[in-house]
């Protein structure tokens, strides 16, 4: 099980004092010394966390798999295709939402033209693997096949959001069954959205899966784990001043 960590709203705090800290580069290193197997950043197209400078540095500075989440466009796949990223993740994108709300709608995306089949093309020609973020959906999957990607991420918002009981084990199992049916297809699966440490654990046992995708939840973890560590570093750096 792989475990990629999304650094966004590392960046989401810089940006909302308008400083150079924390750096979402640097979090993703300490990320990938404590274990991480890949980081993950979404380039929205209003630039409101991750932007096109973090992007680069994350390029250059990683060692490990660097998954650039994106939208479908001309724009996006021009600097996957600059940057070349091990993993693209296309997922859909409104201005409006807080954050990504649903999967893609690959099956209407094909049955309306062939940009999103052009888009894949240019991606895959340029060396970069192609990952769809789509619902656990039968005709979601069998589209994502038919268009030659090599996986799939199943969005987990409707499991991860309700509480313990019926409701999160109905959705449990449609993700089980919908990886079940991608890795018979030969896709490899990827899960995340809304995941935190108390609901993994019964996701992680589905077999298919083999990489999550978690930012939110770890950033929010980060705060509260990490905070007693801040508190000696700032005492530290003033006693240090004082002297």
């Amino acid at each position: 099980m792989r475990l990629h960590v999304n650094i966004d709203h590392v960046a989401t705090v810089r940006n909302a004092r308008g400083t150079p800290y924390p750096d979402p580069v640097r979090a993703a290193l300490v990320c990938v010394g404590a274990g991480a197997d890949g980081i993950t950043a979404h380039l929205r197209e209003d630039r409101r966390h991750i932007r096109d400078d973090d992007v680069a540095r994350l390029r250059a500075a990683l060692g490990v798999t660097f998954n650039l989440e994106m939208a479908a466009t001309d724009e996006m796949v021009g600097i996957a295709v600059a940057t070349r990223p091990e993993v693209v993740t296309l997922v859909p994108e409104r201005r409006e939402e807080r954050t990504t709300e649903g999967g893609l709608d690959v099956a209407a995306e094909v049955a309306r033209g062939d940009d999103l089949r052009r888009r894949i093309g240019t991606l895959l020609a340029a060396g970069v693997r192609v990952s769809l973020f789509i619902a656990a959906d039968e005709a979601q999957i069998r589209a994502a096949r038919e268009l030659g990607v090599q996986q799939i991420e199943l969005h987990t918002g409707e499991y991860a959001h309700p509480r313990a009981g019926p409701e999160r084990a109905r959705q449990l199992d449609r993700l089980r069954q919908g990886a079940t049916l991608a890795h018979g297809l030969g896709l490899e699966v990827a899960a995340g959205h809304g995941l935190t440490r108390e609901n993994v654990v019964d996701l992680v046992q589905i077999p298919e899966i083999v990489e999550l995708n978690i930012g939110h939840a770890m950033v929010a973890d980060a705060l509260l784990f990490s905070m007693a560590g801040a508190v000696v570093a700032m005492r530290d750096a003033i006693v240090r001043g004082r002297a």
